[in-house]
């Protein structure tokens, strides 16, 4: 098997320079948790175990479940609508946002469920699966441009031009505030799996895109048990964002073809998350399309059916991307159904 495999310079250090109005993740889980769990469909999705071909114990976090949307999206852009509803009534409001599918559904969910409008706009590799499901929630959705990041210019545009509020799960320059409360929310999966782990983890796998899971998961997970774990970041080599940043030194754009993991096909990372896990993480791996795509029938077999990008994470363990011994417990967060 052969992948692109970087260790992080920058690990345990905040050597790393996007820019001094960039936060660092937070670690508020609770905060996040406190609200959701007024949500009668809010519960703790199960933490399952089984054995590695190395021997050792792999802990999955299944997520396909949560809320009844079908993955760990359902806590951050809901969560962020929660949270400026009980500040303002939002009857008046539309949220904007470009989507692969999970995190449009948040935000057309919880605009639905607190009196909001949403509009998603989807690029065009976006299967009409994913488009009908947002419609069903009453969202409105637009196709613009061929991959994420020009659904993402014309979701930016359309909320200058209207003045709608658009509700990111990545962050820049200039716009970090609604995108460091959505990945608290996805923290709650964080303190959740804390809660379930019999004893902390030797290493722990960590798919990205944009990398909001990724980063909100490494930071409380370091919060909690500290430079313990390795920690390594996956991403698909056709979108080597967080990859090829650190590579660099610096925040960089990367191009690439469309890769069958859609939801972690980003070109540009999430500065928040790019910060946060320069910090956090001690591994970046690139897996192609084939590598992850052939150990999900492994996950199958375990009852764990997922996509490309809710098992490259699991896949990446299975795979034995970093040296694992029958003693060593691996956590990996299975981030969406099939």
């Amino acid at each position: 098997m052969t992948q692109t495999f970087l260790k992080n310079p920058y690990r345990g250090t905040t050597d790393f320079e996007v820019g001094a109005d960039i936060p660092f993740p937070s670690i508020r889980a609770d905060l996040a948790l406190g609200l959701l769990q007024r949500c009668p469909d809010y519960a703790q999705t199960p933490l399952v175990t089984h054995t590695l071909p190395s021997g050792a114990t792999i802990f999955v976090k299944d997520e396909r479940q949560r809320m009844g949307l079908g993955s760990f999206k359902a806590l951050g852009a809901a969560y962020v609508i929660a949270h400026t509803a009980q500040k303002h009534d939002l009857s008046d409001t539309t949220f904007v946002t470009a989507s692969a599918g999970n995190h449009g559904l948040s935000v057309a969910a919880g605009a639905k469920i607190f009196g909001a409008q949403a509009v998603v706009y989807l690029s065009n590799t976006v299967p009409e699966g994913f488009a009908e499901r947002l419609r069903q929630w009453g969202a409105g959705v637009v196709r613009a441009g061929d991959d994420y990041e020009a659904s993402m210019q014309a979701a930016q545009t359309a909320a200058a031009e209207n003045g709608w509020t658009l509700l990111s799960d990545s962050s820049w320059a200039g716009y970090t505030e609604l995108p460091h409360r959505l990945m608290e929310g996805y923290q709650v999966l964080a303190a959740e799996t804390v809660d379930q782990m019999p004893e902390p983890p030797t290493h722990i796998f960590l798919q990205a895109g944009v990398g909001g899971l990724a980063t909100a998961a490494a930071s409380y997970f370091r919060h909690v048990w500290g430079y313990g774990p390795i920690i390594t970041v996956v991403e698909p080599d056709r979108a080597p964002a967080l990859h090829h940043a650190i590579a660099a030194g610096k925040f960089v754009s990367t191009t690439g073809g469309v890769s069958s993991m859609g939801r972690l096909d980003c070109k540009e990372a999430s500065l928040i998350a790019l910060k946060g896990l320069a910090r956090d993480a001690d591994n970046f791996a690139l897996m192609t399309d084939a590598q992850v795509e052939e150990h999900l029938p492994t996950l199958a077999q375990w009852g764990l059916s997922t996509s490309p990008s809710g098992g490259a994470g699991c896949a990446a363990a299975v795979a034995g991307v970093v040296n694992l011994s029958p003693d060593d417990r691996v956590l990996c967060i299975l981030s969406e159904g099939e």
